[in-house]
C-alpha cells in the first residue's frame, strides 16, 4: 500500500481509506469523556470509595464523578459493592473488563509522559 506523501495523493483520493471499527470508535467515546479515563486510571490501582475517588481526580465535581461513575457501571467496565453497616460504606472497582484497560491505559500514560508538556 502506498503512503499518501509517497503519492502526494491523500489516502481519501485513492480510495485506500477505511472506516474506523465502530467497536474502536465506542471505546474511545466512553473512555474519552470528560474525567473517565482520569476515574479508571485511579481504579487501576484498586478499590476506591466516592470520596477517595473525587481526591485521586482533583477539579472532578461530586455530581460529575456520580455521573461518570454511573456511566462505567453501564458499561460494566466499573462495578459499586455496599458494605451493610453503619455507616454505609460504598467501593467501586474495576470490573474483569475493566481491568482488561490496564495495558492500554498504561501505554498512554507512558505516551503522555514522553509528549505531553504540562507548560
Amino acid at each position: 500500500m502506498n503512503a499518501p506523501a509517497a503519492t502526494g495523493r491523500s489516502r481519501a483520493a485513492t480510495g485506500d481509506s477505511q472506516e474506523v471499527c465502530p467497536h474502536f470508535h465506542a471505546a474511545i467515546e466512553l473512555i474519552g469523556k470528560r474525567w473517565t479515563g482520569a476515574i479508571v486510571s485511579a481504579l487501576t490501582e484498586g478499590p476506591l470509595r466516592f470520596g477517595e475517588l473525587a481526591k485521586a481526580v482533583p477539579g472532578l465535581s461530586d455530581r460529575l464523578l456520580s455521573r461518570r461513575l454511573r456511566e462505567l457501571e453501564e458499561a460494566e467496565v466499573v462495578e459499586r459493592q455496599v458494605e451493610e453497616g453503619t455507616p454505609t460504606r460504598v467501593n467501586y472497582s474495576l470490573t474483569e473488563k475493566g481491568a482488561d484497560l490496564r495495558p492500554a491505559l498504561s501505554e498512554l500514560r507512558a505516551w503522555a509522559q514522553r509528549w505531553h508538556s504540562t507548560a
